[in-house]
């Protein structure tokens, strides 16, 4: 039975999800073994066990700071400010916010479906579960391909960002493209605790960096900026009011949503990760409620002190050439112009760590998906081999020889590659997040058709399923809103017809996928009387559940709610 479902893409049945399984394994092996430091660790995990399964040692500390900083990178930090420049302030916020609205829908559906279903390697499994397998091959080959282009892209710009020093303008950014390569590279030696662990710290730095400039950043909006500084009397909202909160109209409004979806991108990730976690079941409902936080604290009110500071027709947002350009971050900027002598630096060095984190949950990320494809017969064999550490190791030598396209960038055409590559990566997520939205849906229809109730899902998401149709919706409206922006009337019809197919690229990727998705396995759109709801279902502690429910039953209404989302 088990394997049938195999073949359908249905995840085979697991333990518990205490990692019982891999944990007695693990214990057989020595301490340079286990923790992938010896040539041993490289060998193909022993045949006996009965199916593939990847390290369960992340911790809950480090699913919670993945969750709430894991993807918090040059989008963010340095995108925002070319996004404030076409756009103005209010823009910038609503754009943000409406992204924001969708994103936290779409992780609480995530948490729902991984809380019922653990899922090793990739989440992708849910759209071939509940919606189609043509489309869940698809959307798993969309997330890989997405991860490997990324790469790439932060490896470009990690080498770009370290000459922002005087010193270090005189090396070939090659140089140091290199030294970051080989960081990521041995980071993912130490497998999934090295992953988590660079997260976690990495994520403590920008979360504090961010925190320290909202602090930063209210002092300088009252007033109280270095006397030799800009912000040196009441700054307050006026760059609102003059150049404005809105610029270039309905379309600099529809441009920021592609930044946005960038710097959203990787907040998934929890998903993923969970499945690598000893109990899921405790760690991930409050990993997926640390992106209320991240979305509102850092997200929504650090970009509205950046609208604040940061005027929407300073030419410094552009920054130079075809890279992202650390001088055009306003979190840079800030520090410049309030006369905060180290402060630009400082953020420079936050810039840095963030880029490269992004670049090894892209390694993370993409591996584990292309994993689980090869488990479920959607990519070569060869990618389930799992090491005696837990590694995907062949998934994972995949996504790192890709971080060579880096190299191509720095051609004499390098941007050109530069903006296509970006192009390739800017909407995938958007194809991702949908299908979780809709996967959710799905789920809950044929949940009900098959007689179980909502009392028998442990962890629901906060909206439910008016939720997820929000999520899809706004989804749906930032795709058409991407047609605006490639039809300036400045522009001629070639550079129209250009701009609007590179808007567009990751759809055409995803349909190439679905096809052959549809080809592979002759299998398309699923009825709900034809989804299975229970097979590799985890085993559920309910006495504990119940105790629990029972308790907040007591509650007021307002510490209920409160629960919900802290």
């Amino acid at each position: 039975m088990a394997e049938k479902h195999q073949e359908e893409g249905i995840t085979k049945p697991v333990s518990s999800g205490d990692g019982s399984v891999v944990a007695q394994w693990r214990d057989r092996e020595d301490f340079m073994t286990r923790n992938g430091l010896n040539l041993r660790s490289f060998q193909r995990r022993p045949i006996d066990d009965k199916f593939v399964e990847l390290d369960r040692s992340m911790k809950t500390r480090h699913l919670h700071m993945i969750a709430i900083g894991g993807s918090i990178g040059a989008g963010f930090f340095v995108g925002s400010g070319g996004a404030l420049y076409k756009a103005g302030p209010g823009s910038l916020f609503l754009d943000f916010l409406i992204m924001g609205i969708m994103i936290f829908n779409v992780v609480y559906a995530l948490g729902e479906l991984a809380v019922m279903y653990p899922v090793s390697g990739g989440f992708y499994t849910y759209s071939t579960r509940f919606i189609d397998p043509s489309w869940g091959f698809a959307m798993g080959w969309n997330y890989v391909f997405q991860w490997a282009v990324v790469l790439p892209l932060e490896l470009t710009v990690a080498g770009f960002t370290v000459q922002y020093w005087d010193g270090a303008r005189d090396v070939n950014v090659g140089v140091f493209i290199t030294v970051f390569y080989v960081f990521i590279i041995l980071i993912n030696i130490w497998g999934t605790l090295g992953y988590a662990e660079e997260e976690f710290w990495s994520s403590m730095l920008k979360l504090g960096a961010t925190v320290v400039f909202m602090i930063i950043s209210l002092v300088l909006v009252l007033g109280g900026g270095p006397s030799k500084g800009r912000y040196d009397e009441y700054w307050g909202a006026r760059y609102w009011y003059d150049p404005g909160a809105f610029k270039n109209g309905f379309k600099g409004f529809c441009t920021v949503f592609v930044t946005a979806a960038f710097s959203f991108s990787g907040t998934e990730l929890v998903g993923l990760a969970a499945a690598e976690t000893k109990n899921p079941l405790k760690s991930l409902p409050g990993a997926i409620k640390q992106v209320f936080w991240r979305i509102t604290v850092f997200y929504i009110v650090g970009l509205m002190f950046v609208g604040m500071l940061i005027s929407s027709d300073d030419k410094s947002l552009l920054g130079a050439g075809g890279y992202i350009d650390v001088n055009a971050s306003p979190f840079v900027l800030v520090g410049k112009y309030a006369g905060l002598k180290g402060f630009d630096s400082f953020m420079n060095v936050v810039i840095l760590v963030s880029v490269i984190s992004i670049g090894v949950s892209g390694v993370y990320g993409g591996s584990r998906t292309l994993t689980a494809l090869a488990e479920q017969g959607y990519a070569p064999k060869i990618f389930t081999y799992i090491d005696r550490s837990g590694r995907p190791l062949f998934s994972v030598s995949a996504l790192l020889l890709c971080g060579a396209l880096a190299y191509v960038n720095l051609s004499a055409e390098g941007p050109t590659v530069f903006d296509w590559l970006q192009a390739l990566s800017g909407l995938a997520a958007l194809f991702t997040w949908g299908s979780i939205c809709l996967a959710h849906i799905r789920f809950r229809k044929a949940w009900a058709h098959h007689g179980h109730t909502l009392d028998e899902i442990p962890f629901k998401a906060v909206g439910g399923i008016y939720g997820s149709y929000l999520g899809l919706l706004i989804i749906f409206l930032v795709l058409v809103a991407q047609v605006r922006p490639t039809q300036s009337p400045a522009k001629t019809l070639a550079n129209r017809k250009r701009s609007f197919f590179k808007s567009y690229l990751a759809l055409p990727v995803v349909m190439f996928f679905w096809v052959c998705g549809l080809l592979w396995k002759r299998k398309s759109w699923l009825r709900t009387p034809d989804i299975d709801v229970d097979t590799g279902r985890r085993e559920l502690d309910w006495d504990y559940i119940n105790a629990q429910r029972a308790e907040m039953e007591s509650w007021p209404l307002w510490r209920k709610w409160f629960n919900k989302i802290f």
